[in-house]
């Protein structure tokens, strides 16, 4: 590490010019330099669109992945103002494009809604790319200026002759390869979940996506809004009513929300500010869970179907088996970060409560059938829970003179620093006697699971915590499970699943991220469950060993061994336990070697709608899954 000096003078302070701060740390404005901030990019760039939805003047965007992996964002909006700027004195146009927080949704004039706020977003995209050219229709004409790493090659020029009435703003940039150094592009998938959200919250408007590296094509519109996204999101379960919609604007915030209470044990709440989905709720999310609850209780001593002597239903007690999403447009939103993942403004959540509670109250007085159905789950909820307190007291038992037992089956490491330490969670004896020999003893600890755990996604706390194999890795964990979940008891800092190369084993792995995303969420939001890459295959060829950990590395090596291919000794690893502890410590479990997979959401609603077609009750969307990717099932056990 370079020694500090003790010379601090004036001209040690550094101004950074233009966009330079947006290149030299660009975490500040897009999240860092992965996969995810890629796509923060385009997202920025259809924000800009999606605000002159939101202003009526714009109702269709379209977002084209090039060949070469620019992209192309268009609207038909008023187009960004080209004329000279009256401070700056150059066109407004270059204005936006080049300097930090200059755009029209500061006063309120331009957009009286905007998730924009910051001003930041499409000179941020700008700076953080090779090249960005803008073309505008405005007044009759054509606009255009290019940028080469945010610096402008010209000026705006003007060309061309159009309908004076067309109007609208075409942005074309390339993500700069010095600034995203990984290897790394574009996945239609996670943007065509990011634009279906934003078509379901900016009702009428029509989103296209084309990736012209493939050919995909996607087109979103509907018309229902976010009454459309909850029949979405719950067309594999079973509906106990029709969706409850509550629309209204109070003192200039405007509130939209549906509920509707399914069948399912696990909740799915969504909160959209300005069209952007904040991931980590707010105010609103708040408002709407508070709402939903007093409601409930609020009919249910009032139709005394809750006695006097019985206590008021808890919020997890009233939000089993619900749907719900509330996007509320707020003119002048508080958001914790750039990144804009959760709302601050206080004043949304009574506002976001008032709407959510007249509306509910209204569909349960008007449909006392659906109501008594809804607060008959919320009472079986209620029992279960208490049966769930109960058993988790048993699984996780501490007194004064007891410290946490641990299960006789862990292996557990001498180090007792969480952040130093890893838990593997293996798959049978068979493996687990490997990975107790493999491994190294300091610091990773080993958990066998006998059998599969509990489906968790069809059943309740209660039952799940009946299960042996999900109480020795609660227990082992440290962290509890439900309503008493903390990170603070967390003894590992890593988590690995590491299950065998087969069905079973893909099963396994399946069954535990489902646990782990429905009741302990915070431990892969935080970054410490991992998925183990044991090899594939065993390549020996003329006395050398290569271990590999795809089907694409076994045939590139084939390749590469050209007329000795046949020659080549192909050992498939179907179980952990067909290697010997070293193999198995040199392969998957040395850490100056290994490859693990970190587990990350990077978008709940469509993880959660993936978990439920999967592990859920309905069996026909399952059925359909496995018709059209069965084509592409390598190495099926047979």
């Amino acid at each position: 590490m370079a020694e500090a000096t003790n010379r601090y003078q004036a001209e040690d302070i550094q101004v950074l010019e233009g966009l330079e701060a947006v290149r030299r740390r660009p975490g500040m404005y897009v999240g860092g330099t992965d996969i995810k901030a890629l796509h923060h990019l385009i997202y920025e760039v259809v924000d800009n669109s999606i605000d002159e939805a939101l202003a009526g003047v714009a109702n269709k965007i379209s977002i084209i992945i090039n060949e070469d992996s620019s992209v192309t964002v268009e609207d038909n909006g008023r187009g960004i103002p080209v004329g000279e700027h009256p401070t700056q004195k150059k066109s407004a146009l270059e204005v936006v494009m080049t300097v930090l927080h200059a755009g029209g949704k500061f006063d309120g004039g331009a957009y009286k809604v905007s998730g924009g706020l910051h001003g930041v977003g499409v000179s941020a995209v700008n700076a953080l790319s090779e090249w960005c050219e803008v073309e505008v229709k405005l007044e009759g004409k054509f606009h255009n200026q290019r940028y080469e790493r945010g610096i402008p090659q010209g000026p705006v020029t003007s060309h061309g002759k159009i309908n004076k009435n067309e109007t609208g703003t075409k942005t074309t940039f390339k993500f700069d390869k010095e600034i995203f150094k990984e290897e790394i592009d574009y996945n239609f998938n996670t943007l065509v979940t990011r634009f279906r959200e934003m078509a379901f919250v900016t009702r009428g408007v029509t989103i296209r996506l084309i990736d012209l590296r493939d050919g995909k094509e996607m087109t979103f519109y509907f018309e229902g809004g976010i009454t459309s996204f909850v029949r979405y999101l719950n067309r594999n379960r079973k509906a106990l009513h029709p969706v409850v919609h509550g629309d209204k604007e109070v003192e200039g915030v405007v509130v939209d929300a549906a509920i509707q209470f399914t069948d399912s044990y696990s909740e799915s709440l969504y909160a959209f500010a300005n069209t952007i989905n904040t991931i980590d709720g707010g105010t609103h999310l708040t408002g709407l869970r508070t709402a939903v609850t007093r409601t409930i209780n609020d009919y249910s001593r009032k139709s005394g179907l809750l006695k006097d002597a019985d206590p008021n239903f808890s919020g997890d007690d009233t939000r089993e088996g619900l749907t719900a999403i509330i996007s509320v447009k707020v003119p002048d939103p508080q958001f914790e970060s750039q990144t804009k993942v959760k709302l601050m403004n206080t004043e949304v959540q009574t506002v976001a409560q008032q709407v959510v509670s007249e509306a509910f109250s209204t569909f349960l007085e008007e449909n006392p059938q659906a109501a008594k159905v809804i607060i008959s789950k919320c009472l079986t909820s209620s029992r279960a829970r208490a049966a769930a307190r109960k058993a988790r007291d048993l699984v996780i038992r501490k007194s004064a003179l007891e410290s946490m037992t641990l299960p006789g089956k862990l292996a557990d490491c001498s180090s007792r620093e969480p952040e130093q330490s890893e838990l593997y969670i293996v798959e049978g004896d068979s493996a687990g006697g490997s990975a107790k020999q493999g491994r190294d003893r300091h610091f990773q600890a080993i958990l066998p699971l006998r059998g599969k755990i509990l489906n968790t996604e069809r059943a309740r706390l209660d039952k799940i915590l009946s299960n042996n194999e999900v109480k020795s890795l609660i227990s082992a964990l440290g962290t509890g499970v439900g309503d008493g979940f903390s990170l603070e008891g967390l003894r590992y800092g890593r988590v690995i699943i590491m299950t065998d190369a087969d069905v079973d084993g893909s099963h396994i792995r399946t069954l535990l991220l489902t646990f782990f995303f429905r009741y302990m969420q915070e431990l892969i939001d935080s970054g410490h469950l991992y998925i183990a890459q044991p090899p594939l295959y065993l390549l020996t060829h003329k006395r050398n060993k290569t271990y590999v950990y795809t089907e694409g590395e076994k045939e590139k090596f084939l390749k590469n061994a050209g007329k000795d291919a046949d020659k080549v000794g192909v050992q498939r690893y179907k179980g952990l336990g067909e290697m010997n502890p070293d193999q198995l410590w040199e392969t998957t479990m040395d850490p100056e070697h290994r490859t693990l997979l970190l587990v990350m959401i990077e978008d709940a609603v469509e993880a959660d709608r993936t978990f439920d077609m999967l592990m859920g009750a309905a069996v026909p969307p399952r059925k359909r899954f496995i018709q059209t990717h069965a084509s592409e099932v390598r190495n099926l056990d047979v």
